[in-house]
């Protein structure tokens, strides 16, 4: 069992930059592919940005060259770092871990564990 615990996210001007944390318990992250989703108000959970067990990034057109994933195995935490935000990246995001290679880590249901949400909203 795995339990993560998000933080970070809020407000900010178009432009601006964010940073989210997630942090697992109960068990290691070391050995799970970690994701960022989002989810905008009547939209379909979509992956922001992914991490495999061993390092491979995957990240969605919209943020490449924005955003960053990482993952610090030692602390049990991953980090989503967003930058150049626009109002378009307003959503919930989630992250997750799951077993998932690397050709899945787009789809939701390959994670079976989920934090708990965290509003981003950016203001133009």
């Amino acid at each position: 069992q795995v339990l993560l615990v998000q933080s970070g996210g809020g407000m900010v001007q178009a432009g601006g930059s964010l940073r989210l944390s997630c942090v697992a318990s109960g068990r290691s992250i070391g050995a799970y592919t970690m994701g960022w989703f989002r989810q905008g108000p009547g939209q379909q959970r979509e992956l922001v940005a992914a991490i495999t067990n061993d390092d491979r990034t995957k990240y969605a057109d919209s943020v490449k060259g924005r955003f960053t994933i990482a993952r610090d195995n030692a602390k049990s935490t991953l980090y989503l770092q967003m930058s150049n935000l626009t109002p378009e990246d307003t959503a919930v995001y989630y992250c997750a871990a799951g077993g998932s290679n690397y050709e899945d880590t787009y789809d939701p249901r390959r994670y079976g564990y989920w934090g708990q949400g965290t509003q981003v909203t950016v203001s133009s």
